[in-house]
């Protein structure tokens, strides 16, 4: 089988039409190039130039031997140039796991910054709660998560790259929506759709903690795990519900979201996640795409 030296050579005298330049352009003495071309014919079992004293020129195999050989030849070019940028980190692939309420805000930004920024890296997006997203990174589905605190293993490094208010969602019709801002006391005895225990505990022992040092008890409508779900709630007239800020992207059609005044004043965090030991090469580029993206 011929090696890709000799279809270098070849295609570089074909192209040249002269030893002495093709050699030239390979940084190489003449002698070595011809010996390669010719056992590249004595392998393929054709001439593909023609030699004289005076010219170089292709047999009819040469040149249909010179569209394939050009060809083998870029493939080989563009694959040591895709696997050095896998290498260096600027190219490859990224999975990314992120909550459904950072697809909102956070997320969408990271993808548009990073389509222009690392083109050659291509994201892999999973939505996942939290706790999904904690064993996709431990078994190595994704690598990056977008997750709720705390993340309390020692597998991980976390940065906190969003701080953000809740906010009230208010149904249509409801009297209140003309009130520009909110206090938890407002919610005192006021019906209210709750963040269920199991599948939404981060935001349901945040809400317990808010309201029990406030004094105050809403009295829980249902309770529910996605806030997409709670906002469907919301916009069927069951209940308020405080919801993340970037929830208000949702935009559901005649759910109005109102200030809510909390300490402290942005409860919602949201924290990147990654294996210490993820030997991804695209992990370290993408992962301060996200924190700048984030303005961590």
């Amino acid at each position: 089988m011929f090696e890709l030296s000799q279809l270098r050579c070849f295609v570089a005298a074909a192209e040249e039409l002269h030893f002495g330049r093709a050699a030239q352009r390979l940084n190489m003495t003449q002698s070595p190039l011809s010996r390669q071309i010719q056992l590249l014919e004595r392998i393929l079992g054709v001439m593909l130039l023609e030699r004289t004293s005076r010219q170089v020129s292709l047999t009819p195999a040469g040149q249909v031997f010179l569209i394939e050989a050009r060809r083998i030849v870029r493939l080989a070019e563009s694959a040591s140039l895709s696997a050095r940028r896998v290498a260096q980190g600027d190219a490859g692939k990224v999975a990314i796991g992120f909550t459904a309420v950072s697809g909102y805000g956070l997320v969408p930004h990271i993808v548009a910054n990073a389509r222009a920024s690392l083109p050659n890296i291509d994201l892999d997006l999973h939505e996942m709660v939290s706790g999904d997203q904690v064993d996709a990174l431990l078994t190595g589905l994704i690598d990056i998560g977008f997750v709720r605190p705390p993340v309390d293993r020692h597998e991980f490094d976390t940065l906190c790259v969003l701080r953000e208010p809740l906010v009230v969602a208010l149904p249509p019709g409801d009297p209140r929506q003309s009130r520009p801002a909110f206090e938890l006391v407002d919610f005192d005895n006021e019906p209210l759709i709750m963040y269920a225990r199991q599948g939404a505990g981060y935001f349901h022992d945040m809400l317990v903690r808010l309201f029990d040092d406030a004094g105050v008890s809403p009295l829980h409508v249902q309770h529910v795990t996605q806030i997409h779900s709670m906002l469907g709630l919301v916009h069927a007239g069951l209940a308020a519900a405080l919801v993340p800020q970037s929830a208000s992207g949702l935009h559901l059609m005649d759910v109005q979201f109102r200030a809510l005044r909390t300490d402290p004043e942005n409860p919602v965090e949201l924290h990147m996640a990654w294996r210490r030991d993820n030997a991804n090469p695209a992990l370290e580029p993408m992962r301060q795409l996200c924190a700048q993206t984030a303005g961590a």
